[in-house]
């Protein structure tokens, strides 16, 4: 394994925990972890239209949205050394829905004065 490719397997690693807090956030229902791992200007773009980190961490204020999740078949696109594209497949289940759910989702992690934080995500429904 050369260096570029360890250091890019230690970055996709770091980035993807910070992805799996995001949705421990979503399955415990706290809004606070949620809004420390998103930055301030975050955009969600769902099948549901536009979402603000207001917005995305206001669905929180009644408990979980969601019961459990699987992240798998990740990819990490280097955009610059401030920012990366984590795609990835996830198979969830709503909180209060019977059957799971896959979608494809990429997200936007810019490290900024505080760390990497999240600031675009976009959910893609699989057919």
């Amino acid at each position: 394994m050369t260096e570029e490719s360890h250091s890019g397997s230690m970055l996709l690693d770091e980035i993807l925990a910070l992805e799996t807090q995001v949705w421990r956030a979503l399955v415990a229902g706290d809004p606070e972890a949620d809004a420390s791992l998103l930055s301030a200007d975050f955009l969600g773009v769902y099948p549901s239209g536009f979402a603000t980190k207001a917005e995305h961490c206001g669905q929180l204020t009644d408990g979980p949205v969601m019961q459990v999740f699987l992240l798998d078949h990740t990819q990490l696109r280097v955009i610059s050394p401030d920012a990366v594209l984590l795609s990835y497949r996830a198979q969830y289940q709503r909180t209060g829905r019977p059957h799971q759910e896959v979608m494809y989702i990429t997200s936007l992690w810019q490290r900024r004065a505080d760390g990497w934080l999240n600031s675009f995500s976009q959910d893609t429904p699989t057919a």
